[in-house]
């Protein structure tokens, strides 16, 4: 169960299940629905159900509303997967947390388990955003939190440092907590050749891939570049920046203020064919996640995504980012923009350290970080549930 993207389009959902049909698992995924997706569908043996989404809104009262009719519809397609077959154990991602209500008939009638899959913290993505804590919200989303670690059978964390919360917040065993990497499939996150038109007439090619919220530091990266060129006087640096969300107009506002327009290009949400082409020509890849309750203990998919096209990264120094890239990263003071250029400008100097990183980078993804290394260790958690 997921509510705030489609599957197949959530990749984690998705390699998930895929991962669990391997096995010889029958499986099942209620999920939002999608412009034009069918409400049902299946494919590669999976279950697709897709509920009509609550109409976008922006008051943030009304994210109840959201959240009740998630609660509603997913308990509706629960009944309905039910009907079709029983199942033995529920997989809840968040966010937000408050899906394990749709789960709790089945669980007190018919002893179905659940699996926390905690994609995020919720109550530090409040603080990263809001800055307001043992406020009413902050509150509300720690109740949240804490009612699905009571419920959950199991957790699955995406790194150590989630992992450390369910057993210190959550009070959970450490039996009864799995980390399950993120991780990104090197066989088709490869670089290829070049394109040497996406450089726009430029030496070097930045690139920016991800969501475009208030807390992911876009807005840091455009500001480093308009450093670049206006104080260093560097005109010959490009920045494509792939993927949209909340931010994106404020984004592109900046970027015209900024005067930055020959050197900045929005793709918006790109095909996996132009990405590709822009992650195989781009010199180094951008993580401008600033330092905060959340970023600081996430785990940073974009991060992994260009150390699998072997691209030097540029973050600031954030814990679990520099469990993630560890060489493959060079690693800024955290939230300064000035630091932030220097450390692109510094890498963009020594071409022979750029090649070493990405070729460190590469290599650890294929070796810790791909997503089948993660396979195993998923599945053994389904297995010890379902007594197999």
């Amino acid at each position: 169960m997921v509510q705030n993207l489609s599957v197949p389009f959530d990749r984690r959902v998705w390699n998930e299940c895929r991962a669990l049909r391997s096995a010889g698992y029958e499986v099942s995924a209620i999920c939002p629905k999608g412009d034009g997706e069918q409400a049902y569908r299946q494919l590669e043996g999976v279950h697709i159900h897709r509920y009509r989404p609550f109409p976008p809104i922006t008051r943030q009262a009304l994210f109840l509303a959201e959240y009740a009719w998630s609660i509603l519809a997913t308990f509706a397609l629960l009944v309905r997967v039910w009907r079709r077959q029983p199942f033995a154990v529920v997989q809840v991602c968040n966010p937000p947390d408050v899906l394990f209500a749709a789960v709790l008939p089945f669980q007190v009638l018919f002893g179905v388990r659940l699996v926390f899959d905690q994609h995020d913290l919720c109550p530090e993505l409040y603080l990263s955003r809001f800055a307001r804590p043992a406020s009413l919200p902050h509150r509300a989303l720690l109740l949240a939190e804490r009612l699905t670690y009571r419920v959950a059978t199991h957790v699955i964390a995406t790194n150590e440092s989630y992992r450390r919360v369910a057993i210190e917040r959550g009070r959970k065993r450490t039996a009864d907590v799995t980390v399950v990497r993120t991780g990104p499939d090197p066989t088709t996150l490869r670089r290829g050749e070049p394109d040497p038109s996406l450089r726009r007439g430029h030496r070097y090619l930045l690139v920016y891939i991800g969501v475009m919220g208030p807390q992911d530091g876009v807005d840091i990266a455009i500001r480093a570049l308009h450093h670049i060129v206006d104080v260093h006087g560097r005109t010959d640096v490009a920045l494509t920046l792939i993927g949209d969300g909340d931010a994106g107009p404020e984004l592109r506002r900046l970027a015209a203020d900024l005067r930055l327009g020959e050197h900045v290009e929005f793709t918006g949400r790109a095909p996996d064919e132009l990405v590709a082409r822009v992650m195989s020509t781009a010199d180094v890849g951008l993580s401008p996640d600033p330092k905060n309750p959340l970023n600081d203990v996430s785990t940073m998919n974009k991060t992994m995504e260009y150390m699998a096209f072997g691209l030097p990264v540029v973050a600031f120094d954030l814990v679990e980012t520099r469990v993630s890239a560890q060489e493959a990263a060079v690693y800024a003071p955290p939230n300064q923009v000035p630091d932030y250029a220097a450390a692109i400008l510094e890498l963009l100097s020594d071409d022979v350290r750029r090649k070493e990183m990405g070729s460190l980078g590469r290599r650890r993804v294929e070796e810790v970080l791909a997503w089948s290394n993660q396979v195993p260790g998923y599945v053994a958690v389904y297995d010890r549930l379902t007594g197999r």
